[in-house]
Protein backbone atom coordinates (compact mmCIF):
# COMPACT_ATOMS: atom_id res chain seq x y z
CA UNK A 1 0.00 0.00 0.00
CA UNK A 2 1.65 3.21 -1.14
CA UNK A 3 -1.13 5.80 -1.57
CA UNK A 4 -3.12 7.86 0.89
CA UNK A 5 -5.49 10.82 1.07
CA UNK A 6 -5.26 13.23 3.98
CA UNK A 7 -8.35 15.36 4.62
CA UNK A 8 -7.10 18.76 5.80
CA UNK A 9 -9.78 21.15 4.53
CA UNK A 10 -11.76 21.88 7.69
CA UNK A 11 -12.08 25.40 9.10
CA UNK A 12 -11.34 24.32 12.67
CA UNK A 13 -14.06 26.58 14.07
CA UNK A 14 -14.01 24.84 17.45
CA UNK A 15 -10.32 25.75 17.78
CA UNK A 16 -10.66 29.47 17.16
CA UNK A 17 -8.80 31.75 17.73
CA UNK A 18 -5.95 29.31 17.04
CA UNK A 19 -7.26 28.83 13.52
CA UNK A 20 -7.90 32.47 12.60
CA UNK A 21 -4.59 32.68 10.73
CA UNK A 22 -3.61 28.99 10.62
CA UNK A 23 -5.48 25.92 9.33
CA UNK A 24 -6.02 23.38 12.09
CA UNK A 25 -3.57 20.76 10.76
CA UNK A 26 -0.83 23.41 10.70
CA UNK A 27 -1.21 24.49 14.35
CA UNK A 28 1.98 23.34 16.09
CA UNK A 29 1.77 20.29 18.35
CA UNK A 30 4.96 19.19 20.12
CA UNK A 31 7.00 21.73 18.19
CA UNK A 32 5.90 21.03 14.62
CA UNK A 33 2.65 21.44 12.66
CA UNK A 34 0.29 18.67 13.72
CA UNK A 35 0.12 17.46 10.12
CA UNK A 36 3.83 16.60 10.31
CA UNK A 37 3.08 13.87 12.85
CA UNK A 38 0.45 12.31 10.59
CA UNK A 39 2.69 12.42 7.53
CA UNK A 40 5.61 10.90 9.43
CA UNK A 41 3.51 8.06 10.83
CA UNK A 42 2.10 7.29 7.38
CA UNK A 43 5.61 7.19 5.92
CA UNK A 44 6.76 4.87 8.71
CA UNK A 45 3.91 2.51 7.77
CA UNK A 46 5.06 2.29 4.16
CA UNK A 47 2.99 5.03 2.50
CA UNK A 48 4.95 6.77 -0.25
CA UNK A 49 2.45 9.08 -1.96
CA UNK A 50 -0.15 11.31 -0.27
CA UNK A 51 -2.72 13.68 -1.73
CA UNK A 52 -3.68 16.50 0.63
CA UNK A 53 -7.32 17.56 0.21
CA UNK A 54 -7.21 21.23 1.19
CA UNK A 55 -9.76 24.03 1.41
CA UNK A 56 -9.50 26.54 4.29
CA UNK A 57 -6.27 28.58 4.07
CA UNK A 58 -5.10 26.10 1.42
CA UNK A 59 -2.19 28.32 0.42
CA UNK A 60 -0.36 27.54 3.69
CA UNK A 61 0.38 23.86 3.13
CA UNK A 62 2.57 23.63 0.04
CA UNK A 63 5.07 26.37 1.02
CA UNK A 64 5.76 24.44 4.23
CA UNK A 65 5.88 20.82 3.00
CA UNK A 66 6.75 21.31 -0.66
CA UNK A 67 6.94 18.06 -2.61
CA UNK A 68 7.30 16.05 0.61
CA UNK A 69 10.84 14.88 -0.09
CA UNK A 70 12.09 16.11 3.30
CA UNK A 71 9.79 13.52 4.89
CA UNK A 72 10.56 10.82 2.33
CA UNK A 73 7.16 11.28 0.66
CA UNK A 74 5.67 12.49 -2.59
CA UNK A 75 2.94 15.04 -1.87
CA UNK A 76 0.31 16.61 -4.08
CA UNK A 77 -2.27 19.24 -3.15
CA UNK A 78 -5.86 19.57 -4.35
CA UNK A 79 -7.93 22.56 -3.25
CA UNK A 80 -11.73 22.57 -2.99
CA UNK A 81 -13.24 25.80 -4.25
CA UNK A 82 -16.22 25.19 -1.98
CA UNK A 83 -16.13 22.85 1.05
CA UNK A 84 -17.26 19.38 -0.02
CA UNK A 85 -17.37 17.45 3.25
CA UNK A 86 -15.36 14.30 3.94
CA UNK A 87 -16.82 12.22 1.10
CA UNK A 88 -16.80 15.05 -1.41
CA UNK A 89 -13.16 15.81 -0.59
CA UNK A 90 -12.17 12.18 -1.17
CA UNK A 91 -13.95 12.12 -4.53
CA UNK A 92 -12.47 15.47 -5.49
CA UNK A 93 -8.89 14.13 -5.38
CA UNK A 94 -9.59 10.75 -7.01
CA UNK A 95 -8.03 11.78 -10.33
CA UNK A 96 -4.65 12.16 -8.61
CA UNK A 97 -4.54 8.53 -7.48
CA UNK A 98 -2.55 5.92 -9.36
CA UNK A 99 -3.93 2.72 -7.78
CA UNK A 100 -5.74 0.05 -9.75
CA UNK A 101 -9.47 -0.56 -9.13
CA UNK A 102 -8.95 -3.25 -6.48
CA UNK A 103 -5.97 -1.71 -4.73
CA UNK A 104 -6.23 -0.12 -1.27
CA UNK A 105 -6.16 3.62 -0.61
CA UNK A 106 -5.59 4.82 2.94
CA UNK A 107 -7.62 7.84 4.11
CA UNK A 108 -7.00 9.93 7.24
CA UNK A 109 -8.91 12.73 8.90
CA UNK A 110 -6.55 15.63 9.56
CA UNK A 111 -7.50 16.20 13.20
CA UNK A 112 -6.99 12.79 14.82
CA UNK A 113 -3.94 11.94 16.92
CA UNK A 114 -3.67 8.18 17.10
CA UNK A 115 -1.36 5.26 17.70
CA UNK A 116 -3.23 3.20 15.10
CA UNK A 117 -1.30 0.27 13.63
CA UNK A 118 -1.71 1.36 10.02
CA UNK A 119 -0.19 -1.81 8.59
CA UNK A 120 -2.66 -3.91 10.60
CA UNK A 121 -5.60 -1.93 9.20
CA UNK A 122 -4.38 -2.54 5.64
CA UNK A 123 -3.81 -6.23 6.43
CA UNK A 124 -7.35 -6.50 7.79
CA UNK A 125 -8.65 -4.89 4.60
CA UNK A 126 -6.75 -7.27 2.33
CA UNK A 127 -7.52 -10.49 4.21
CA UNK A 128 -11.21 -9.72 4.71
CA UNK A 129 -11.82 -8.75 1.09
CA UNK A 130 -13.65 -5.63 2.23
CA UNK A 131 -14.77 -2.75 0.07
CA UNK A 132 -14.01 -0.34 2.92
CA UNK A 133 -12.26 -1.00 6.22
CA UNK A 134 -12.66 1.33 9.18
CA UNK A 135 -10.52 1.94 12.22
CA UNK A 136 -12.81 1.65 15.25
CA UNK A 137 -11.95 2.56 18.80
CA UNK A 138 -13.76 1.97 22.08
CA UNK A 139 -14.74 4.92 24.27
CA UNK A 140 -16.09 5.02 27.81
CA UNK A 141 -18.94 7.39 26.93
CA UNK A 142 -20.06 6.97 23.31
CA UNK A 143 -23.00 9.40 23.50
CA UNK A 144 -21.10 12.13 21.63
CA UNK A 145 -20.20 9.86 18.72
CA UNK A 146 -21.74 7.79 15.97
CA UNK A 147 -21.74 4.11 16.90
CA UNK A 148 -20.44 1.34 14.62
CA UNK A 149 -21.53 -2.14 15.76
CA UNK A 150 -19.92 -5.21 14.16
CA UNK A 151 -20.67 -8.92 14.07
CA UNK A 152 -18.44 -11.72 15.33
CA UNK A 153 -16.19 -11.49 12.26
CA UNK A 154 -15.73 -7.72 12.53
CA UNK A 155 -18.09 -6.93 9.66
CA UNK A 156 -19.97 -3.65 10.18
CA UNK A 157 -23.69 -4.16 10.69
CA UNK A 158 -24.94 -0.57 11.10
CA UNK A 159 -24.05 3.10 11.46
CA UNK A 160 -25.97 4.66 14.33
CA UNK A 161 -26.18 8.38 14.95
CA UNK A 162 -25.36 9.80 18.38
CA UNK A 163 -27.46 7.79 20.87
CA UNK A 164 -29.97 9.72 22.95
CA UNK A 165 -31.06 7.02 25.43
CA UNK A 166 -29.27 4.17 27.24
CA UNK A 167 -31.20 1.65 25.13
CA UNK A 168 -29.64 3.11 21.97
CA UNK A 169 -26.10 2.48 23.20
CA UNK A 170 -25.66 -0.95 21.65
CA UNK A 171 -21.85 -0.76 21.42
CA UNK A 172 -18.92 1.30 22.67
CA UNK A 173 -17.26 1.19 19.25
CA UNK A 174 -16.98 4.44 17.31
CA UNK A 175 -15.62 5.53 13.96
CA UNK A 176 -12.03 6.63 14.67
CA UNK A 177 -11.46 8.53 11.41
CA UNK A 178 -9.07 6.32 9.42
CA UNK A 179 -10.16 4.11 6.52
CA UNK A 180 -8.92 1.89 3.73
CA UNK A 181 -11.03 2.12 0.55
CA UNK A 182 -10.97 -0.21 -2.39
CA UNK A 183 -9.96 2.25 -5.12
CA UNK A 184 -13.06 1.58 -7.24
CA UNK A 185 -15.37 2.47 -4.33
CA UNK A 186 -14.06 6.05 -4.31
CA UNK A 187 -15.39 6.49 -7.85
CA UNK A 188 -18.94 5.73 -6.67
CA UNK A 189 -19.05 8.88 -4.47
CA UNK A 190 -21.10 11.70 -5.98
CA UNK A 191 -19.09 14.38 -7.79
CA UNK A 192 -19.20 18.14 -7.26
CA UNK A 193 -21.38 18.37 -4.17
CA UNK A 194 -20.87 18.07 -0.41
CA UNK A 195 -20.91 14.45 0.78
CA UNK A 196 -20.33 13.06 4.26
CA UNK A 197 -18.76 9.61 4.33
CA UNK A 198 -20.03 9.14 7.87
CA UNK A 199 -23.68 10.06 7.24
CA UNK A 200 -24.10 9.24 3.55
CA UNK A 201 -21.38 7.15 1.89
CA UNK A 202 -20.98 4.45 4.53
CA UNK A 203 -24.70 3.92 5.26
CA UNK A 204 -25.46 3.84 1.52
CA UNK A 205 -22.73 1.29 0.85
CA UNK A 206 -24.01 -0.87 3.69
CA UNK A 207 -27.58 -0.67 2.38
CA UNK A 208 -26.34 -1.71 -1.07
CA UNK A 209 -24.73 -4.85 0.33
CA UNK A 210 -21.11 -3.72 0.27
CA UNK A 211 -18.62 -5.30 2.68
CA UNK A 212 -17.52 -2.82 5.35
CA UNK A 213 -15.03 -4.25 7.81
CA UNK A 214 -14.20 -2.82 11.23
CA UNK A 215 -10.88 -3.18 13.00
CA UNK A 216 -10.87 -2.27 16.67
CA UNK A 217 -7.58 -0.72 17.72
CA UNK A 218 -7.76 0.82 21.19
CA UNK A 219 -4.29 2.28 21.34
CA UNK A 220 -3.93 6.03 21.88
CA UNK A 221 -6.69 8.04 20.17
CA UNK A 222 -7.67 11.70 20.54
CA UNK A 223 -9.85 14.02 18.47
CA UNK A 224 -8.02 17.35 18.52
CA UNK A 225 -11.14 19.38 17.74
CA UNK A 226 -11.18 21.51 20.90
CA UNK A 227 -8.48 23.71 22.44
CA UNK A 228 -8.30 21.54 25.57
CA UNK A 229 -7.85 18.41 23.45
CA UNK A 230 -5.23 20.05 21.25
CA UNK A 231 -3.18 21.14 24.28
CA UNK A 232 -3.48 17.67 25.76
CA UNK A 233 -2.44 16.04 22.49
CA UNK A 234 0.66 18.19 22.25
CA UNK A 235 1.70 17.43 25.82
CA UNK A 236 1.04 13.69 25.30
CA UNK A 237 3.36 13.74 22.28
CA UNK A 238 6.10 15.39 24.34
CA UNK A 239 5.57 13.00 27.26
CA UNK A 240 5.71 10.01 24.90
CA UNK A 241 2.16 8.88 25.60
CA UNK A 242 1.20 9.45 21.96
CA UNK A 243 3.60 7.96 19.39
CA UNK A 244 5.21 10.03 16.65
CA UNK A 245 8.58 9.88 14.88
CA UNK A 246 8.33 13.63 14.20
CA UNK A 247 8.76 15.02 17.73
CA UNK A 248 11.87 17.24 17.41
CA UNK A 249 13.62 16.10 20.56
CA UNK A 250 13.61 13.52 23.33
CA UNK A 251 10.37 12.75 25.12
CA UNK A 252 10.11 14.15 28.61
CA UNK A 253 8.53 16.80 30.81
CA UNK A 254 9.34 19.61 28.41
CA UNK A 255 10.39 20.39 24.86
CA UNK A 256 12.33 23.62 24.31
CA UNK A 257 13.01 24.47 20.69
CA UNK A 258 16.55 25.65 19.89
CA UNK A 259 15.97 29.42 19.62
CA UNK A 260 13.80 29.71 22.75
CA UNK A 261 15.10 31.31 25.94
CA UNK A 262 14.04 29.99 29.36
CA UNK A 263 15.16 31.45 32.70
CA UNK A 264 17.15 29.00 34.78
CA UNK A 265 14.68 29.08 37.67
CA UNK A 266 11.55 28.73 35.53
CA UNK A 267 9.77 25.42 36.00
CA UNK A 268 8.39 23.60 32.94
CA UNK A 269 6.49 20.33 33.44
CA UNK A 270 3.75 18.09 32.05
CA UNK A 271 4.88 18.02 28.42
CA UNK A 272 5.17 21.79 28.03
CA UNK A 273 6.44 23.08 24.67
CA UNK A 274 8.36 26.34 24.27
CA UNK A 275 8.34 27.34 20.61
CA UNK A 276 10.99 29.01 18.47
CA UNK A 277 12.00 32.45 19.67
CA UNK A 278 9.74 32.25 22.74
CA UNK A 279 10.87 33.59 26.12
CA UNK A 280 10.05 32.40 29.64
CA UNK A 281 11.00 34.75 32.48
CA UNK A 282 12.29 34.18 35.99
CA UNK A 283 10.14 32.20 38.39
CA UNK A 284 7.48 31.32 35.81
CA UNK A 285 5.73 27.99 36.30
CA UNK A 286 4.28 26.31 33.21
CA UNK A 287 2.60 22.89 33.14
CA UNK A 288 1.06 20.94 30.26
CA UNK A 289 1.01 23.98 28.00
CA UNK A 290 2.16 25.06 24.54
CA UNK A 291 3.88 28.37 23.82
CA UNK A 292 3.98 29.14 20.12
CA UNK A 293 6.76 30.97 18.30
CA UNK A 294 7.78 34.33 19.76
CA UNK A 295 5.49 34.15 22.81
CA UNK A 296 6.74 36.01 25.89
CA UNK A 297 6.00 34.84 29.43
CA UNK A 298 7.01 37.47 31.97
CA UNK A 299 8.46 36.67 35.42
CA UNK A 300 6.25 34.91 37.95
CA UNK A 301 3.46 33.93 35.55
CA UNK A 302 1.71 30.62 36.24
CA UNK A 303 0.30 28.78 33.20
CA UNK A 304 -1.49 25.43 33.26
CA UNK A 305 -3.02 23.41 30.39
CA UNK A 306 -3.10 26.46 28.13
CA UNK A 307 -2.08 27.41 24.61
CA UNK A 308 -0.29 30.72 24.13
CA UNK A 309 -0.40 32.05 20.57
CA UNK A 310 2.49 33.27 18.45
CA UNK A 311 3.99 36.64 19.49
CA UNK A 312 1.60 36.98 22.42
CA UNK A 313 2.70 38.30 25.82
CA UNK A 314 1.64 37.18 29.29
CA UNK A 315 2.32 39.70 32.05
CA UNK A 316 4.06 39.22 35.38
CA UNK A 317 2.25 37.11 37.98
CA UNK A 318 -0.68 36.46 35.63
CA UNK A 319 -2.37 33.09 36.17
CA UNK A 320 -3.79 31.12 33.23
CA UNK A 321 -5.57 27.78 33.50
CA UNK A 322 -7.21 26.06 30.54
CA UNK A 323 -6.88 29.25 28.51
CA UNK A 324 -6.33 29.92 24.81
CA UNK A 325 -4.54 33.14 23.97
CA UNK A 326 -4.66 34.19 20.31
CA UNK A 327 -1.69 35.30 18.23
CA UNK A 328 -0.34 38.71 19.18
CA UNK A 329 -2.56 39.17 22.25
CA UNK A 330 -1.21 40.97 25.30
CA UNK A 331 -2.38 39.99 28.80
CA UNK A 332 -1.24 42.52 31.39
CA UNK A 333 0.24 41.71 34.78
CA UNK A 334 -1.80 40.28 37.67
CA UNK A 335 -4.69 38.91 35.65
CA UNK A 336 -6.35 35.56 36.33
CA UNK A 337 -7.99 33.74 33.40
CA UNK A 338 -9.60 30.37 34.07
CA UNK A 339 -10.85 27.30 32.22
CA UNK A 340 -12.44 27.85 28.84
CA UNK A 341 -11.47 31.48 28.31
CA UNK A 342 -10.44 32.41 24.76
CA UNK A 343 -8.65 35.70 24.16
CA UNK A 344 -8.78 36.77 20.54
CA UNK A 345 -5.82 37.60 18.34
CA UNK A 346 -4.20 41.00 19.05
CA UNK A 347 -6.53 41.68 22.00
CA UNK A 348 -5.26 43.76 24.95
CA UNK A 349 -6.18 43.09 28.56
CA UNK A 350 -4.84 45.74 30.98
CA UNK A 351 -3.00 44.84 34.17
CA UNK A 352 -5.26 43.50 36.90
CA UNK A 353 -8.39 43.75 34.74
CA UNK A 354 -9.77 40.20 35.00
CA UNK A 355 -9.80 37.91 38.05
CA UNK A 356 -11.70 34.88 39.28
CA UNK A 357 -10.61 35.35 42.87
CA UNK A 358 -9.60 38.11 45.27
CA UNK A 359 -6.51 40.14 44.48
CA UNK A 360 -5.23 39.68 48.03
Amino acid sequence: MTEAILLVGGKGTRLRPLTVHTPKPMVPAAGVPFLTHQLARARAAGVEYIVLATSYLAEVFEPHFGDGSALGLRLEYVTEEEPLGTGGAIRNVASRLHSGPDEPVLIFNGDILTGLDIRALVHTHRTSGADVSLHLTKVADPRAYGLVPTDGTGRVTAFLEKPQTPEEIVTDQINAGAYVFRRSVIDTIAVGRPVSVERETFPDLLAAGAHLQGMVDSTYWLDLGTPAAFVRGSSDLVLGRAPSPAVPGRCGDRLILPTALVATDAKLTGGTVVGEGAFVGEGARISGSTLLAGAVIEPGAVITDSLIGARSRIGERTVLSGAVIGDGAVIGADNELRDGVRVWCDARIPAGAVRFSSDQ
